[in-house]
């Protein structure tokens, strides 16, 4: 790790316990949080923009949620400030279905079409291109595990009853952080603490090793968008 890589984690470290320190590295990242913000405008923000208040307050939910073992901070801010402003991008447009305008019912129909046509083509793009981020993302963090995506696809459970135990050793690992700290560290699924906290067959576990070396991977390091998809799998198509 570079010196520069250490310095900017130290900082996020004090800045966790310290707002005012948080407060710094704010301000001292400003080009960066713009940076994003106009990548996902294609435009520069102006400071009216609300866009750029959900940059900043996404780049401090990332020093509250920041590990060192999720590698770089800057990245995985990065990650989390298009999440959210793709968030907001959506509830604004479940928002823009109600039009006032002096015009009749069919010309206001029209323009509803409109309107939709043209926010659904954008919010498409920027989707597709935030899954492909955070595939590629993935994929890269993965070969430190030795896991490919074709590997993740060969090893998928097929059965119901090899799912539901998939899913129960997710389920534990999410609610207990230091397990999920653990994997990362080690760069090893935890086997033996999974299959006993979760009360499900090591062997299960083992014959879909790799598979959850993606899920865990997805449910630790801020892939919302690929999250919410795995979860619905896993959840029986809850998405929390």
């Amino acid at each position: 790790m570079n010196s520069d890589a250490h310095q900017i984690i130290s900082q996020v470290y004090k800045a966790k316990k310290d707002s005012h320190a948080a407060d710094e590295l704010i301000q001292a990242y400003m080009p960066f949080i713009k940076s994003e913000t106009a990548r996902f405008l294609n435009r520069p923000p102006d400071k009216s923009d609300d866009e750029l208040s959900i940059a900043m307050f996404a780049f401090y939910e990332s020093i509250q949620n920041y590990s060192k073992l999720r590698g770089s901070f800057l990245k995985f801010a990065a990650l989390h400030i298009k999440n959210r402003l793709i968030d907001n991008y959506r509830k604004e447009k479940r928002n823009k279905g109600q039009i006032s305008l002096d015009v009749s019912d069919d010309e206001k129909q029209d323009l509803k079409d409109t309107i939709r046509d043209e926010h659904d083509k954008y919010q498409e793009n920027e989707l597709r291109e935030a899954t492909q981020q955070e595939i590629a993302e993935l994929s890269a963090q993965m070969q430190d595990f030795g896991v490919s995506m074709t590997d993740v696809a060969e090893n998928s459970p097929r059965q119901r009853r090899t799912l539901e135990i998939c899913q129960r050793a997710v389920q534990y690992a999410r609610n207990n952080p230091e397990i999920l700290d653990d994997f990362l560290r080690t760069k090893r699924v935890p086997l033996a603490k999974l299959a006993e906290g979760a009360n499900v067959e090591r062997k299960s576990l083992e014959r879909h090793r790799r598979y959850l070396v993606a899920v865990l991977l997805i449910c630790t390091n801020g892939y919302e968008i690929m999250r919410g998809h795995i979860m619905q799998v896993l959840k029986g198509g809850e998405n929390k």
